[in-house]
């Protein structure tokens, strides 16, 4: 039958789009369902992917209204043109998921535009939006339905006033103040991005730092280099109200410290405080799949839920929400039904934060190995020092390698600064195959590059870095 599959991919984000073209490309017949209305998921179409857009493009304008004169480019009468910014940022993702499906199309996935709901382990009905319901079979079933954003208890995010990440990805103007409520990756890139762009910017956050997961003293160095760049920080603050009054939002907040009581007054808020999975509708229980007490679907290492024969991947099961880790398991779960030995390191998945400069890492922070009782060295190495990163006058920030103590191999790197986004591969690189920091240290890298600041930072783990 035309409708009977060896696999139906629930979900046609990063994780899910990934698995459907590796399945198809080991030869199983696949189909994958996605309600959107377009492929890619929320990092493709308002996440991940129009947030740098927004990020590079503030980061120009910002550069050519403060930096380039004093390197001798002189610019006069720089305007920001926000409807031509957001328009090529919308033609960006255009062009990006009729190239999802363009590779659906290569490799023989069938695409079915609509709401995939289950009815029993083999049986599922796609809902499309014409009123149309169509059935599928399948031999096997992979959930990667993705997230949907948090807020806190109270507080109705409307997308005009009070927005999330979708919602501060498509201002019309530049607000005059902007509050963030949470430090984490999302309000930092977004806050960023709006800073740069002239917002007077305020961050909100419960905890007393930044970015929690991060290694502390790479966390504690970003707030400062960001409180630089002009954004306010309103640390170990709780949130109790935030009420839009139409031409203005009162957001009141309590010190957790001394009980203090302040109100603050803005143009627009971002709710940032985080995302949860999303199955909703999907009929989990009734086909007898378990989540967990945080909502996530419950898997084995071979990302199996409680029903054999289903899978699941990406944001609804543990792990770091990311679209690079969801895709990792695509990957395995196509290979695993291929009767390949399809595998997930999570011990070295990177995750950057592309605000500028950029913030990268990898494997453990020094909390998680004191907390382990792991015994560890640690290498340092700044950009002040690096050749490549002075001439281009981006010279904050540092790169920190821990490895362990006894047999050298490293556990951990942690980088703040210039194209650390990009640096962070060669180490998750090393990690993969258990390099030690003397395998780093004695690998030639090119000069000058801002590469050579892991090179000096795997020195330094023995004390002998060359130019610091």
């Amino acid at each position: 039958m035309e409708n009977n599959f060896d696999l139906v991919v629930i979900g046609g984000g990063p994780g899910g789009y990934v698995c459907a073209i590796r399945a198809s490309q080991l030869g199983l017949k696949t189909a994958c369902v996605e309600s959107r209305g377009a492929l890619g998921g929320t990092c493709l179409n308002v996440g991940c992917i129009p947030s740098k857009s927004l990020l590079n493009l503030s980061e120009n304008f910002n550069k050519a209204k403060k930096d380039f004169n004093k390197q001798g480019i002189e610019i006069e009468g720089i305007k920001l043109n926000i409807e031509k910014m957001m328009s090529n940022k919308n033609k960006s993702i255009q062009v990006l998921t009729k190239g999802v499906e363009f590779l659906f199309k290569k490799n023989k996935v069938t695409y079915f535009k609509g709401k995939g709901v289950l009815l029993s382990k083999n049986d599922i009905v796609v809902y499309e939006s014409n009123n149309k319901r169509t059935n599928i079979k399948s031999k096997n079933i992979v959930i990667a339905t993705g997230s949907t954003v948090s807020s806190l208890p109270g507080i109705e995010i409307n997308e005009k006033n009070i927005v999330s990440s979708t919602g501060a990805l498509s201002f019309d103007k530049v607000p005059t103040k902007l509050a963030v409520i949470g430090g984490g990756y999302i309000g930092l890139e977004m806050g960023s991005v709006w800073s740069r762009l002239g917002s007077d910017v305020t961050v909100i956050e419960y905890l007393d730092f930044i970015t929690p997961g991060m290694d502390r003293e790479i966390s504690n160095e970003f707030q400062k280099i960001l409180s630089k760049q002009g954004i306010k920080f309103k640390m170990g603050s709780k949130v109790e109200s935030v009420e839009d009054k139409g031409k203005f939002v009162l957001i009141s907040y309590t010190n957790v410290k001394n009980s203090s009581k302040e109100v603050l007054e803005v143009d627009k808020v971002l709710v940032s405080v985080g995302r949860k999975p999303y199955t909703e509708g999907l009929n989990l229980s009734k086909v007898g799949i378990k989540k967990d007490s945080k909502g996530r679907i419950e898997v084995n290492n071979k990302l199996q839920t409680s029903v054999s024969n289903i899978y699941a991947i990406g944001d609804v099961i543990k792990g770091p929400m990311l679209a690079h880790k969801a895709e990792e398991e695509g990957i395995a779960v196509a290979e695993i039904l291929a009767g390949q030995a399809g595998h997930v390191n999570y011990d070295v998945i990177p995750g950057v934060i592309y605000t500028s400069p950029e913030v990268a890492a990898v494997g453990k922070t020094e909390e998680e190995l004191k907390k382990l009782n792991i015994s560890y060295k640690i290498g340092k190495f700044p950009f002040m020092a690096n050749s490549r990163a002075k001439v281009n006058n981006e010279t904050e920030g540092f790169v920190k390698i821990l490895a362990d103590s006894k047999t050298d191999k490293v556990l951990g790197v942690h980088i703040i600064g210039p194209h650390s986004g990009d640096m962070i591969a060669e180490m998750a690189i090393a990690m993969e195959f258990g390099a030690s920091a003397e395998d780093i240290a004695r690998t030639c890298h090119a000069h000058p590059t801002h590469t050579e600041a892991i090179k000096e930072a795997a020195l330094a783990v023995e004390k002998r870095p060359i130019h610091f």
